[in-house]
């Protein structure tokens, strides 16, 4: 398995749409790239004194093939116009590196 970490940095002014990015943008998440080789997406959204990273999606693919399936499908470009209803934040996407 291959985890994709989606980061969003900013603070407490930054405006960003937790509802709509939990109920709606993983469900579409999963629905889009579950072909792929997705095995979970969920989010979370870190405590602090409100600077740095806002919100951190922890998606999870098959392997590496079934990541750059996901991402290079057509229904990519869904996912990432819902991320602009969520916020105009641009995502920053990294690897974790399996033990």
């Amino acid at each position: 398995m291959i985890t994709m970490l989606v980061t969003y940095a900013g603070d407490e002014q930054t405006p960003f749409d937790r509802d709509h990015w939990i109920n709606v943008h993983f469900p579409l998440v999963r629905d889009s790239w579950g072909p792929y080789g997705l095995v979970s997406a969920g989010g979370f959204f870190p405590q602090g004194d409100g600077a740095g990273l806002i919100a951190v999606g922890v998606v999870n693919f098959r392997d590496a093939a079934a990541m750059e399936a996901a991402l290079n499908s057509p229904e990519t470009a869904q996912v990432m116009a819902d991320v602009d209803i969520v916020t105009a934040l641009k995502p920053q996407r990294s690897l974790v590196k399996p033990l």
